[in-house]
């Protein structure tokens, strides 16, 4: 048996069947034990190959890969800790349903619990949060063997994809030598009888038969008062998600009540049904008590909105119908009525063939006045101030038509929320919302960042320091991008939260202020770094910032009392509004 060959044979198979199976990127991170696989991947002529350092800012900078091209995305580290800093990313690829293969190498057999250098036991170290995991054979330069070596990478970019998508994990042990032989002539042919891939995994999507479809229509026929609520739908089925769900709302004359992350605000589709200032109006709860309704669909995942969260909890006498295309189980509420596993672009045209159109409803008319009140509310009481909620409506107006906007969690989300309004000119939405942390978030936006002509990333203080090592994927990989950085020195989202009200303890465990200098960070991975004062900065720093190449940081300091204070008095306007429209509906009633 030649080491060298059974080796560079059995990987190079692997490899090739992983591109053959619609694998496209992969992103490496440098290490001893991996060396034989990341020279393969680099040797392959149709892998796109990432290096990125830090295996955690790696790992989220592959999981945005696989956010906007919906195609399995492959990580590959080195055994020992490395494989553990693969981990957050891991967890969100798994809420968030997104394709990660997660390669890493390892230690043979006879190195490990013997006190040998980087090993750690990396069987299941990733636990349930994995879809599927397989610890390799060790290389064979054998028909069979280079066979099984195929026949495993089909089936990770298959299951990868299958609904409900997510990560799966392979492990290689490998022994020394390292090096394979590139010079082959027949590296990615051997044992090879055609060009095809050795084995197709079909990924299908769930349907709805005829005689559900039928059923559904009768029960909507039924309930003249019903919402449809939208959260979060993957990128490339927004559009036709859009098109379908407003043409189910409109025969029914069901509102809409659409997460930004949903794709449905913003396009040039009809938007006469859409609903998105829920978060401000559901805060009384008088509104919440006044308007239940008969009947929600839900489609995608949970929005972000508490108070929708706590509108679908309080409808306990609706119909609940939660329809999830790829066969798992959202509902936090446990409300639901009807797990329907149906793709739901589909099920929206099967139902919606079915009904008759209604004509208009006073329902619907309520609704909808009430969300007019409400953006008219949040468009007049902000502040010449640098307002973070403003930040999304400066960027509204000024970004072109298929920008992207990604945002950081804890406050840019919410506020993107309450002041992404419906608009004719399209914008993509991303976050990472499966686990809704902070961390990572910068490389997930970089890696977006390959796909769209213009993105922007809007993240707090916090946020951006967590991930700071992200920004060398900018530096090296060259990717254009421009970051609106939210500064109020600390964490701003607990100024909202129950915690706030301990003064003695607040600052120091929950505000947390850091007083870094920014600047010298940018400059660091040759960013351009701009600090807006004022909105016309702002705004002349964006401008230029999408017509100029590299990294552009635009950092905005704000007032963590002040923010606070605006964002209060908007909703205590809004709900006051809200009280008084509640009070002349139950007299004209």
């Amino acid at each position: 048996m030649n080491a060298t060959n059974d080796m560079t044979y059995f990987l190079a198979a692997f490899v090739d069947e992983l591109v053959k199976s619609g694998m496209e990127n992969v992103v490496i991170s440098p290490g001893s034990r991996s060396t034989p696989i990341a020279l393969l991947m680099a040797e392959h002529p149709e892998l796109n190959v990432t290096v990125l350092i830090d295996e955690r800012s790696a790992a989220f900078f592959a999981l945005g890969l696989a956010k906007t091209s919906n195609k399995p995305v492959a990580i590959l580290c080195t055994s020992g800790t490395a494989a553990t800093n693969y981990y957050p990313a891991i967890v969100e690829a798994y809420q968030s349903r997104l394709p990660l293969i997660v390669l890493t190498a390892d230690r043979p057999h006879e190195l490990r619990d013997v006190g040998a250098p980087q090993a750690i036991d990396q069987l299941k170290i990733y636990g349930d949060y994995v879809k599927w995991f397989v610890e390799m054979s060790l290389p064979q330069d054998t028909k069979a063997m280079v066979r099984y070596a195929r026949t495993m990478a089909a089936r990770a970019a298959g299951t990868a994809l299958s609904a409900p998508g997510g990560p799966v994990h392979l492990n290689f042990p490998l022994r020394e030598p390292l090096i394979p032989d590139l010079d082959a002539t027949d590296l990615w042919t051997k044992y090879m009888e055609s060009t095809k891939s050795v084995l197709e995994v079909n990924v299908g999507a769930y349907s709805i038969s005829e005689e559900r479809a039928s059923y559904f229509a009768k029960l909507l026929k039924e309930r003249k008062k019903g919402i449809i609520v939208c959260g979060e739908m993957p990128q490339h089925k927004n559009s036709a998600f859009a098109k379908e769900v407003i043409n189910l709302s409109e025969l029914l004359q069901y509102p809409i009540f659409a997460d930004p992350l949903s794709g449905v605000r913003t396009g040039p589709h009809s938007k006469d049904t859409i609903i998105e200032g829920y978060d401000a109006f559901l805060r009384p709860d008088v509104v919440k008590e006044k308007l239940q309704p008969e009947v929600i669909i839900r489609f995608g995942a949970m929005p972000v909105s508490k108070f929708l969260m706590q509108y679908i909890s309080r409808a306990g006498s609706a119909l609940h119908i939660v329809v999830d295309g790829d066969g798992g189980w959202r509902d936090p509420t446990l409300q639901a009525n009807y797990m329907v596993h149906a793709e739901e672009v589909a099920f929206c045209e099967a139902v919606g063939k079915l009904l008759e159109q209604r004509t208009t409803s006073e329902w619907l008319d309520t609704l909808k006045s009430l969300n007019d009140k409400t953006k008219a509310v949040l468009s007049t009481e902000q502040a010449e101030s640098m307002f973070e909620g403003r930040i999304i409506t400066e960027l509204q107006a000024l970004l072109p038509a298929q920008s992207a906007i990604f945002v950081g969690n804890s406050m840019p989300i919410r506020d993107l929320d309450t002041f992404l309004h419906n608009d004719d000119k399209k914008l993509n939405v991303l976050a990472n919302r499966g686990a809704n942390g902070i961390d990572g978030v910068v490389s997930t936006a970089l890696g977006a960042s390959t796909f769209y002509e213009n993105l922007v990333l809007v993240i707090g203080d916090l946020s951006f320091y967590h991930d700071m090592n992200g920004l060398l994927a900018a530096k090296m990989q060259k990717l254009n991008v421009t970051i609106v950085l939210v500064n109020n020195n600390g964490g701003g989202i607990f100024s909202f939260l129950p915690q706030s009200k301990v003064e003695k303890h607040f600052e120091a465990l929950f505000g947390t202020p850091t007083h870094m200098d920014y600047e010298h960070a940018v400059k660091l991975y040759d960013g351009k770094y701009t600090l807006a004062d004022n909105w016309p900065e702002f705004r002349d720093a964006i401008v230029e910032s999408l017509n100029q190449d590299g990294l552009n940081v635009i950092e905005v300091p704000t007032n963590r009392d002040e923010n606070e204070a605006l964002h209060r008095k908007l909703w205590k306007n809004v709900s006051q509004e809200m009280i008084l429209s509640m009070e002349q509906i139950s007299n004209e009633n």
